[in-house]
């Protein structure tokens, strides 16, 4: 198991990416791009309240798609003015499937500060540093950092299945007293504190229980940690205007997490002593540097983002439940791995089509992170579907993908609706992988020094699998309503 995974994430790297071939741009159109900013200051409110409150993000890039009749066109997107003065909310959005491919070429883009656009949440979330995620490619720090994130995917791959199972059985017992005790059962917190166990586990080599209180409430301080840095980009749905005076006009102080996030340092520092001296003698970083990297890489890449895909898995299964998916699951997966949870592995999970055909179609359409974003290096000449577009040096590039992710040139069989075959080799699915982008690159791209796609592209996919396997050996049948499992019928 362990080798099979090393043999995927590989040893450190400087390959860079290679995006989808691209047409010679000679061989269509050259058209400016469309759109505009409007007036300063009154255009990016408006697009702003057009964005979270009038349209929502989907919308919002959808109608501008259609009024341009164009998948590349100039926007605003926020935050905005006027509380947000150094933030610059002039974009270029890409919404067709060849127009964000470029997002991903790091000798035309760079990606500098710009995880969540011009914004960039204040540095004393991260200790003062700016951790990997907010480095370009060719930052030296940036290579250092990413090596090391492959490396520690790499070790972890030995107790990866054993601490998922394990983390697992726990949280399915206790949804499974409550759903005997009182008829359904919420999963939302039961899946966070799995998911901090598991990863805390695999990722700082600590365990959460030698600190009652990391253990009972870490996943809390994640969630509060997140969410404050986000809030100003995040579309929460809650009663407008409120949202929008309180939550989307300022940033907010790091010293209302301030509290939390000292003590998560301190359990690095003392629990995570191995991983910690690791960084320091192979790859040259200092122990702040690593305590500080090793926390954005659990909370924000890992327990964040398994957090929301998770929650879309689980919400996919129970959208689902009619089509006959759960039972032909259900086949595949006792077929390939038998009923035991103990058999569950790498090697078992690897054959199984579709399960990983509706784990990546609900990356396709509910991607962990929306949004991606990328600065022009140099200008060059962007190409769509239908023309091509000179990008000046400096501007700032959008993608959203849920958007993107639809695109009938290339989903061409209902690229709306939710089809759980689509990446099997019988639909011919295999081949889209090519253009499913959640991991900051292609699904069959590979995450090294020279790039940003995602260090744990590999292994997500996988991770999801196992968890979409270990459902169906334990239950024979499981009802998933509103974010609550209404009823189980366990294996006999």
């Amino acid at each position: 198991m362990s080798a099979m995974m090393a043999r995927m994430i590989g040893s450190p790297s400087t390959t860079p990416l290679s995006p989808p071939p691209q047409p010679p741009p000679s061989s269509q159109p050259v058209r400016a791009v469309p759109g505009g900013y409007g007036w300063p200051v009154v255009g990016p409110i408006l697009d702003r309240l057009d964005y979270f409150w009038f349209q929502g993000p989907q919308k919002f890039f959808k109608k501008r798609m259609e009024k341009h009749k164009s998948t590349v066109f100039r926007t605003n997107v926020p935050p905005t003015f006027p509380w947000f003065l150094g933030v610059n909310p002039n974009v270029i959005a890409v919404l067709d499937v060849k127009a964000f491919s470029h997002l991903f070429d790091m000798e035309i883009v760079e990606k500098e500060n710009v995880l969540v656009g011009d914004f960039m949440p204040s540095v004393k979330y991260t200790g003062d540093l700016r951790v990997c995620a907010y480095l370009d490619t060719s930052d030296p720090k940036h290579t250092q950092i990413k090596n090391f994130s492959l490396d520690i995917l790499k070790r972890s791959s030995a107790i990866w299945v054993p601490s998922l199972v394990s983390a697992l059985d726990s949280m399915w017992d206790k949804i499974d007293a409550e759903v005997a005790k009182s008829g359904s059962a919420s999963y939302f917190f039961p899946m966070q504190q799995f998911l901090f166990s598991f990863l805390t586990r695999c990722i700082i080599g600590a365990d959460p229980s030698t600190s009652p209180e990391i253990a009972s409430s870490g996943h809390i301080m994640l969630d509060k940690w997140l969410g404050v840095q986000l809030l100003p980009t995040i579309n929460i749905g809650i009663l407008q205007p409120l949202e929008e005076l309180f939550l989307h006009s300022f940033s907010y102080p790091f010293w209302l997490v301030k509290g939390d996030y000292n003590k998560l340092v301190q359990f690095v520092e003392k629990e995570g002593k191995q991983v910690i001296k690791r960084a320091q003698t192979e790859f040259n970083l200092t122990e702040q540097e690593t305590v500080h990297n090793l926390l954005f890489i659990l909370g924000f890449n890992a327990f964040g983002g398994f957090s929301l895909f998770f929650l879309s898995l689980l919400s996919a299964l129970g959208d689902q439940k009619s089509t006959g998916l759960h039972e032909k699951l259900r086949y595949e997966v006792r077929q390939k791995s038998g009923s035991n949870s103990t058999s569950l592995s790498f090697e078992t999970v690897k054959d199984m089509e579709l399960v990983h055909s509706f784990v990546y179609e609900t990356l396709r359409l509910n991607p962990p992170v929306p949004s991606q974003f990328a600065r022009a290096r140099k200008d060059f000449k962007l190409t769509s579907h239908d023309a091509v577009y000179e990008i000046k040096k400096g501007e700032l590039l959008c993608g959203y993908q849920p958007l993107v992710m639809k695109d009938a040139k290339v989903f061409v069989e209902s690229p709306e609706t939710f089809l759980y075959d689509r990446f099997t080799k019988e639909r011919g699915g295999t081949e889209l992988l090519n253009y499913l982008y959640w991991s900051n690159g292609p699904q069959t791209g590979s995450a090294t020094a020279a790039n940003k796609q995602c260090a744990a592209k590999e292994i997500v996919p996988l991770t999801a699998a196992l968890f979409v396997a270990y459902l169906f050996q334990r239950y024979d049948s499981i009802t998933i309503s509103s974010g609550s499992i209404t009823a189980v019928e366990k294996a006999k």
